[in-house]
């Protein structure tokens, strides 16, 4: 039961976590900056992790609070998304050193971190999968609910990491700025594509 939770719990995150979005496109464009990468990929899969034991070991009473919070969440994470669309479009507009990979010094790290925390804790979809989704999943193990928990914690751990340190694959395409113009344009189409299906429930 143990093995089979656990295998279950790692499918469902990592079918999860896949989809494209903010968080996904800002750790991408960190690992192709090898800047501050351990920082922003541990940042996001502790924050899966903690959300994952959250709706695993405390599903029913998030489930009483979801309906109060929903509204909120929909509305704030649709501006915030529309927001981080425009800044993406404004870069891909302006172009220049700060869309190229090596270019310029590093970016400190606490305005780094503090753009990956907004980016985790301010999607609703963050609370509506990891939460809601995950912990219903939950309970068809209640005598494996923590090997399912350390499933889908791992499946976050292991998917982060390769986004991470595997964009560097990706450094010869993105040594041009042209190809950051682009990575600019796609990441505010998306965002701007999820916050439109936020205002629209």
């Amino acid at each position: 039961m143990a093995a089979e939770a656990f295998i279950q719990g790692f499918g469902l995150a990592l079918t999860l976590i896949l989809a494209i979005g903010a968080q996904n496109a800002f750790v991408l464009r960190q690992g192709l900056r090898r800047e501050h990468v351990l920082a922003v990929v541990l940042i996001c899969a502790v924050s899966d992790a903690v959300l994952i034991s959250v709706g695993v070991f405390a599903f029913a009473a998030a489930e009483r609070v979801m309906p109060a919070v929903v509204p909120l969440l929909r509305w704030g994470g649709a501006a915030f998304l529309l927001a981080y669309g425009a800044l993406s479009f404004r870069n891909a507009w302006r172009g220049g050193e700060a869309l190229e990979a090596g270019a310029g010094g590093p970016r400190a790290l606490r305005p780094v971190a503090l753009t990956c925390l907004a980016l985790t804790w301010l999607n609703p979809h963050v609370y509506l999968d990891t939460v809601a989704l995950i912990g219903s999943v939950s309970t068809a193990f209640p005598e494996a609910r923590l090997a399912f928990t350390v499933g889908a914690a791992s499946a976050s751990f292991a998917f982060f990491f390769a986004l991470g340190y595997g964009a560097r694959l990706l450094q010869p395409i993105f040594a041009r700025p042209l190809s950051w113009r682009v990575l600019d344009v796609a990441v505010g189409c998306v965002m701007w594509a999820i916050a439109a299906g936020l205002v629209l429930g």
